[in-house]
């Protein structure tokens, strides 16, 4: 999007303000399916707690995703937006068995990461089908918060512990529809990736009855110029022949399911903020914005980069700024970064804020959550109002002491 377009969106609509380009979610769509158009039975589940609102979830529909989901909240969204129960496939983590067979009543997909979890609802629910979470002990991922895959992680069940996962099927007599891992977010090199496919592909030889194999995503995007991403061309190209092949041995067609969240999304999204303050320090130029790490938490909690532009300026002599919250903590943004001069007033876009940000938003400092708005045909469409004082204190209780 075009600076000039971002600015009458922030005029419109206030600031802070997240917006998302519907082409850019489009696109990379467009472009995963086609990376993987020789496979004949492709899936895409959308990793919806990457954005949830359910104007992004229609538009996912609209282009054929199913959606990936770890709550049972996030199944009731995504039934609210129009998606079928056979097109989602809930993956939990650590949740209650209870919430568990009430995803499992609705129709959906059900994916299992616990050994113990997995004999319960086996030998309670043996006509249901099955997907199993398997942990590759594979690091694939970037930030070690976002990396799923290695031995210590809790998510999955251990490949090592294949032999009790067999036997839980064998005294349960359950059916085993599915075979799924999930290396981490932000997959650097595919040669990794293609390693614990093999994995995948070894483990899925010990179940007769599959109907798919779920590799999970953590395609990386880049976040900054000449920035590394996942090659999604190659890794289509080499995956799929090995796919295929595999299908031939296994001795039936099979469906290769994908679960990406910001593959899809991150690009596609920007945050507006409004300079508030700009204070000179003795060593430091502070940039201070009209939000805070309540509603763009990535920079301190994960260490990620975000392109930050002054769209009031965006040819202006750049200087170096350090740009920060009104948070009432450390609250920082990016530091000592070179962008276009400031003056307060200034409207700042971070670029790739469409995934793990408004999602990850929260009321800290009472502060209210910013409106969204969906970007398409060339207008701008408000898909969730900003929050007032009103949803603050609606569900609070005033007791008199």
């Amino acid at each position: 999007m075009q600076p000039k377009e971002l600015l009458a969106l922030a005029e419109e609509f206030g600031n802070p303000l997240y917006v998302y380009d519907a082409a850019t979610i489009e696109n990379q769509y467009n472009r995963l399916t086609s990376a993987f158009s020789k496979v004949e039975k492709l899936r895409v589940n959308y990793a919806m707690k990457a954005l949830s609102n359910i104007s992004i979830l229609k538009l996912l529909k609209n282009l054929g995703s199913g959606l990936d989901t770890v709550s049972i909240q996030e199944v009731q969204l995504g039934l609210h937006a129009g998606f079928s129960p056979e097109k989602i496939i809930f993956t939990p983590n650590g949740v209650s068995f209870e919430e568990i067979e009430e995803v499992a009543k609705l129709g959906v997909q059900i994916n299992i990461d616990n050994l113990s979890i997995l004999e319960h609802f086996g030998a309670k629910h043996p006509t249901v089908p099955v997907c199993i979470r398997i942990n590759p002990h594979v690091m694939a991922g970037g930030n070690a918060n976002i990396s799923v895959g290695h031995i210590d992680s809790k998510f999955g069940i251990s490949v090592h512990q294949l032999p009790h996962i067999l036997r839980i099927v064998e005294n349960t007599k359950m059916h085993i529809n599915g075979i799924h891992m999930h290396t981490g977010s932000d997959i650097l090199d595919i040669e990794v990736f293609l390693y614990a496919a093999e994995i995948l592909f070894d483990a899925a030889k010990n179940f007769k009855d599959l109907d798919f194999l779920d590799f999970g995503s953590g395609f990386k995007v880049p976040y900054k110029k000449d920035d590394i991403e996942t090659n999604i061309e190659e890794l289509g190209k080499k995956l799929s022949k090995r796919f295929l092949a595999f299908e031939k041995e296994y001795g039936r067609e099979l469906t290769l399911a994908f679960e990406p969240g910001k593959f899809l999304v991150s690009q596609a999204g920007y945050f507006l903020a409004k300079v508030n303050v700009v204070k000179q320090t003795t060593s430091t130029v502070f940039a201070g914005i009209d939000s805070g790490f309540n509603h763009l938490i990535r920079p301190m909690l994960y260490g990620s980069q975000h392109t930050i532009e002054n769209i009031s300026n965006p040819k202006g002599k750049e200087r170096f700024y350090t740009v920060v919250g009104y948070i009432c903590e450390t609250d920082t943004f990016a530091n000592n970064r070179r962008i276009s001069e400031i003056k307060e007033g200034d409207i700042l876009s971070f670029k790739n804020a469409g995934a793990y940000c408004f999602s990850m938003a929260s009321n800290y400092n009472s502060r209210f959550k910013p409106a969204e708005v969906l970007w398409k045909d060339g207008k701008g469409h408000l898909i969730s109002k900003r929050e007032t004082f009103e949803d603050l204190i609606k569900n609070q209780i005033l007791v008199e002491v």
